[in-house]
């Protein structure tokens, strides 16, 4: 028999799994909601002393009262810590790990580092520093679930609910670092991507691509993958679903992920569906310049690419075969074309990201290649939220402002949402800047929400919208999908742009 034991995530108890734990029992599994201490109602106690090391007591002694049976450990949100915790004190009772909508802690890391909100996390980390992890952080209001993870899903009735049976978190379940050993890196693990909370298993095999040492583990073969449509509580939103990838989870099915460098070329490593002319390249500081043979000044276009991407990438962006693509199709259409490297590392790295492409404008405008009056930039996938500042506050040199497949509004598990990198709110400030968007037909649903969003609000002010479609087309459409179908579209787009820039 399998033996599910289930541990909810911060502010929340053992309530939230009584649809799924339902489910399983009635497929024949043995189930364990772990009750956690000063949090759930069946478990009260005084938030003082309560810490992380409280929480995987609880849930190491729910493994030890299992008889017998496969034990699977689960856990949501916050509640991957006391999980991890407990499997690598148990690790000879513990089949398999679920990480449901959750990142995989380090050891040393703190749950603090998961919290969405940017920046509470950085008013808790001043405590932290201080080691006061004394108090406890209120529960969010109903209309507060939001900056927590998407509600996607959520019946009117399960968020009342949740709302109501929710508790304060004591501190130090936050701030107190989890300390792992090692014992448990042979055990399988699981993870349970909810795509509408922003990570898909397609997401996270493209940044695995990158070579990223960190998610080389991601690869293991004992390592599984499913992802459902929904929020980020897809207990309350889809617990049939959600008991089914648990089920199968046990039984080691699921999408595995490709290790960095094996089977076919990475998206981002392809090429270019145009033959471009092998313009050659300027290289100065962090930016690339290819300009056409020309008398005098030219207007220019800086591509910026997306991200988050691993520090140690490589080749960099501005070396990539599509933005290169770009920047020569730019220069054969009479304008220079700049690439870029920027530090957008983590979604915490947008600040420091707009700051690079800032730096690599002015750079571009003060070439005596350049006509600096006359510049477009062109936003990328994870690059879209930088430009926000460009539209808030259009600066008259700004002749264009184009994006390909963007994200223009905040991922919910980013922590952002009250943020300055916010396009579909700063699009309404955009007065008379011409904007150029390519939009992929068969986007991802939670970009596309983005972009229908940036898309209604830009109607809805008048702002000077064009709208350029790739019907077929996927997230980064150039080297995924079918050449003959982006063609058209990316030679309209540059061609928009630089009549924009020369007329």
């Amino acid at each position: 028999m399998t033996v599910f034991v289930l541990v909810a995530g911060v502010f929340t108890g053992a309530h939230v799994w009584r649809e799924t734990a339902d489910r399983l029992t009635a497929a024949g599994s043995e189930v364990h909601a772990v009750p956690l201490t000063a949090v759930d109602p069946d478990r009260p106690a005084p938030a003082e002393g309560v810490d992380l090391a409280t929480h995987i007591a609880d849930v190491t002694a729910a493994i030890d009262a299992v008889s017998g049976g496969d034990v699977v450990l689960v856990g949501h949100d916050y509640g991957i810590h006391p999980v991890l915790g407990a499997a690598d004190r148990r690790p000879e009772r513990v089949a398999r790990v679920v990480h449901l909508d959750c990142g995989v802690p380090q050891n040393g890391a703190p749950a603090l580092a998961a919290v969405p909100d940017q920046a509470l996390r950085a008013r808790l980390a001043v405590r932290a520093e201080r080691g006061d992890h004394a108090g406890v952080l209120p529960p969010p209001t109903r209309e507060g679930w939001q900056s927590w993870g998407s509600t996607a899903g959520v019946p009117d009735a399960a968020l009342d609910r949740l709302t109501t049976l929710a508790a304060p978190q004591p501190l130090g379940t936050l701030l107190q670092p989890l300390r792992l050993t090692g014992r448990a890196a042979a055990v399988p693990t699981t993870g349970v991507l909810c795509t509408l909370n922003g990570l898909s298993i397609d997401l996270v095999q493209r940044l695995v691509d990158f070579g990223d040492p960190a998610l080389a583990t991601l690869t293991d073969p004992r390592t599984t993958f499913f992802e459902l449509s929904t929020g980020h509580w897809p207990m309350l939103s889809r617990p049939t679903e959600l008991a089914d990838a648990l089920m199968r989870a046990a039984a080691g099915e699921g999408r595995r992920l490709r290790p960095a460098g094996t089977g076919t070329v990475p998206a981002h490593l392809r090429p270019f569906p145009l033959d471009v002319p092998d313009v050659p390249r300027d290289r100065r500081g962090h930016v690339d310049l290819y300009g056409p043979e020309a008398d005098g000044p030219r207007p220019a276009v800086v591509l910026v690419h997306g991200g988050p991407l691993p520090a140690d990438a490589r080749p960099t962006p501005r070396d990539w075969p599509v933005l290169v693509g770009y920047a020569r199709l730019a220069a054969a259409e009479g304008v220079v074309g700049a690439t870029l490297d920027h530090r957008l590392h983590d979604v915490t790295d947008y600040e420091r990201a707009a700051e690079d492409v800032s730096a690599a404008v002015d750079l571009v405008r003060a070439d005596p290649r350049v006509d600096a009056d006359r510049i477009a930039v062109w936003f990328f996938s994870g690059g879209g939220p930088l430009a926000a500042d460009w539209l808030a506050g259009p600066p008259a040199w700004l002749r264009c402002l184009a994006a390909s497949y963007p994200i223009l509004a905040p991922m919910p598990n980013w922590g952002l949402a009250d943020s300055r990198f916010h396009p579909a709110r700063a699009v309404a400030h955009a007065g008379s800047l011409p904007l150029v968007l390519l939009r992929a037909g068969r986007e991802t649903p939670e970009i596309a929400a983005t972009v229908d969003a940036f898309v209604t609000e830009a109607q809805a002010c008048g702002a000077h919208l064009e709208l350029i479609d790739v019907p077929n087309g996927h997230h980064g459409f150039e080297t995924v999908d079918a050449p003959e179908e982006v063609r058209p579209a990316v030679c309209r787009a540059m061609r928009s742009v630089v009549t924009h820039l020369t007329r």
